[in-house]
């Protein structure tokens, strides 16, 4: 990463970008959303531009990206891809989870599972790592 770069809440070459895509959301995006994130107790983002890069879902509590790959993901240009587009992430801090369409249309009760296990366990871990009051 650059000298000097920093995250910024909103990248202005992305926004446009981001507003299309929440207004065009995928079939699994849009059942993740209605479904489960969007009433969740924690806020939750819908295309949230970091850096360059626009998640599908953020939660900035838990500095976490969740990720919704169709098969375009798994081709050898869209694995490298994800792999920079991951390393950017995880420089500031940033996990992400991962999941195949596929997931959300067939296993979307564990899908939801491990998103709220995965908050929690990274919230617990920020509230231990913070000095307290």
């Amino acid at each position: 990463m650059e000298s000097g770069s920093v995250f910024r809440k909103h990248e202005k070459s992305g926004t446009v970008k981001a507003k299309a895509l929440r207004k065009n959301m995928t079939e699994q995006e849009r059942k993740l959303w209605h479904g489960f994130l969007k009433s969740y107790s924690v806020r939750i983002l819908r295309q949230k531009v970091i850096n360059h890069y626009i998640a599908d879902f953020y939660c900035a509590k838990a500095q976490l990206a969740i990720e919704l790959d169709g098969n375009h993901h798994y081709t050898e240009d869209g694995l490298e891809y994800d792999k920079i587009r991951e390393d950017v992430l995880m420089t500031y801090g940033i996990a992400i989870l991962r999941f195949r369409n596929e997931e959300i249309d067939n296993d979307f009760y564990n899908v939801c599972q491990r998103i709220d296990n995965t908050i929690k366990q990274r919230l617990n871990l920020t509230n231990r790592q913070s000095p307290p009051c």
